[in-house]
């Protein structure tokens, strides 16, 4: 199964969901009002069928349009419920119990009719939201417009003099100014050496981060609580800078912006100290704009996690086959030597490199590398490596001066990301039965001797390419018999873990390789294989894997 074919599985889910959905709201439609249960009705069959219509034709505009109106429908709703079909019930059980004049009912009436407009600005503001977070799906700086648009609309919505827009960076653990409009006294201490004008200040409000630690915006990501605060001075939590009019603290309202129990950022306005505070109706105002920004900026992120994830997919999947075809096709008929290999990616990995070298008479080189990252990146490393080592081991240089030529050549490469790679590079003489070779990162050379009927790893542990320019490679030699056997590999071989979360490990290798001595390269390799399927069972391999087995005849 391919990983495209996993995209089906919220689809299907979606459909069963909605149709569900559906079912419950015929067995309950005599519970609700007839307006709630066309809504809920209409807002189900939107993402039914726009689930099963992507589903057959594949493509995101119209799974994502559908959401998107069936979210709006569902706002609609709410506030429809909330707003009005409460209110007249509410409006006439007052009346009944206190008998209001003609002038109190028409006071009545009037704020309704002021409640109602609240309600439509601020279902046409999220209706707003949502559709620039549609239009943001193609744009490459749609995030920067869409924050845009939200802050402006909370400024405008709420009549602040500025807003703001911090985003959480889960990795960090901070708060990252995205957006920032209008005049927003900062709330923080100002770095002692900043002048202190007005275009530095904003520019430095601009570019700030702050940890979930410190300052009022990370206490209202910890808390997930929006808060009015209309004295700023007795709050702890703001700083109060100079006494320049700017910088003077008025009266704030801070958000989170949260999907369900998860903060994602901070949204914030405020009024200057002159200006007519912030009251309850701000607040709830406010709070309703928050939730609805909120969904907007989620839906982008998962459209963007949705397309980043597809990208992916189709570069790793064009980059294995472009990295599968640098292996050998067929392992080499050697008279003295009996070989044999393991190779099995992980989807999405491919990282694993190796090679067999007829460099000359004296002189077969084996390689097996583990690079860095993964994709069109690890392709180029492994396609430079390659290069190099197959121009160099032709020379009569040692195994550890062609990795340390190797190593020079991939660190000037500072322009690609996670340019590291480990190593194992073995060379064999034929004509002597002597072998030479030189390890870099995680990639161990082992050797079974015969004679003393033992295994053990023979090679030493250096940082690998990559990393440092002058790092130097140490060659070990050591003399092979018939029935020796070398074996190199890489992490993925020995870390995969069974059902328990217990790894393969280096001593269990060992120990097939030692009990099956006596059968070739090829069928050592083979039942290598059969032992890591079965040890593994169903857990899921994270890593490539590949195995070279060099049995001397």
């Amino acid at each position: 199964m391919t990983n495209d074919s996993f995209a089906y599985i919220p689809l299907f889910l979606s459909a069963v969901v909605s149709l569900v959905t559906i079912a419950l709201l015929f067995a309950n439609k005599k519970n609700g009002s007839k307006t709630t249960f066309i809504m809920h009705l209409v807002s189900s069959v939107v993402i039914c069928v726009g689930s099963v219509y992507t589903a057959l034709f594949p493509g995101l505009t119209i799974y994502a349009a559908s959401i998107t109106l069936a979210v709006i429908i569902e706002l609609i709703s709410s506030f429809f419920k909330n707003n009005k079909e409460k209110q007249p019930a509410e409006i006439s059980a007052e009346l009944a119990e206190a008998e209001l004049s003609e002038n109190q009912l028409e006071e009545v009436e009037n704020n309704t009719d002021e409640k109602d407009s609240e309600v439509r600005q601020i279902v046409e503001a999220g209706r707003d939201f949502m559709l620039h977070s549609a239009e943001a799906f193609s744009d490459e700086s749609g995030l920067n417009t869409l924050l845009n648009h939200i802050n402006e609309a909370m400024v405008r919505e709420t009549e602040a003099d500025g807003g703001v827009i911090l985003l959480l960076d889960e990795f960090d653990d901070v708060l990252a100014v995205k957006n920032l409009t209008g005049d927003f006294p900062p709330p923080y201490k100002l770095p002692e050496d900043l002048p202190h004008k007005l275009v530095r200040i904003e520019t430095n409000f601009r570019f700030s981060q702050f940890p979930l630690s410190e300052t009022i915006f990370g206490a209202i990501a910890r808390s997930g609580k929006a808060e009015l605060i209309t004295d700023p001075l007795s709050d702890s939590r703001i700083y109060q800078n100079e006494t320049e009019d700017f910088l003077k603290c008025g009266t704030y309202i801070f958000a989170p912006l949260k999907i369900r129990d998860t903060v994602i950022g901070v949204i914030a306005v405020a009024r200057r100290f002159t200006s007519k505070p912030f009251n309850e109706e701000d607040f709830q105002k406010t709070y309703y704009l928050s939730t609805l920004a909120s969904t907007a900026i989620k839906v982008l992120y998962s459209y963007q996690e949705v397309i980043e994830h597809a990208e992916l997919t189709k570069e790793s999947g064009i980059a294995c086959k472009l990295q599968n075809s640098l292996h050998p096709k067929l392992l080499p008929q050697i008279p003295s030597l009996s070989l044999g290999c393991y190779y099995k990616t992980s989807d999405g990995v491919c990282g694993d490199y190796y090679d067999i070298i007829p460099a000359r008479k004296d002189r077969i080189s084996f390689v097996v590398g583990d690079v860095a990252g993964k994709g069109m990146n690890s392709l180029m490393i492994m396609t430079m490596l390659r290069a190099i080592l197959r121009l160099t081991v032709n020379t009569t240089q040692s195994a550890g001066t062609i990795l340390g030529w190797a190593n020079r050549g991939i660190t000037a490469e500072s322009n690609i990301v996670d340019h590291f790679a480990s190593l194992a590079l073995i060379n064999y003489d034929t004509t002597s039965n002597k072998v030479q070779i030189a390890t870099c990162g995680t990639n161990p050379v082992l050797l079974y001797s015969i004679e003393s009927d033992t295994i053990k790893q023979v090679s030493d542990a250096y940082e690998p390419v990559g990393v440092e320019k002058t790092t130097v490679y140490n060659d070990k030699e050591f003399t092979v018999q018939s029935g020796d056997i070398i074996v190199t590999y890489t992490d993925g071989v020995i870390e995969i873990p069974n059902d328990k979360g217990l790894q393969y490990s280096q001593e269990r290798l060992m120990e097939i390789i030692r009990k099956n001595k006596h059968l070739s390269g090829k069928e050592i390799a083979d039942v290598v294989k059969s032992d890591i399927a079965k040890f593994s069972g169903s857990s899921h391999q994270h890593d490539d894997q590949t195995l070279l087995i060099i049995k001397v005849q």
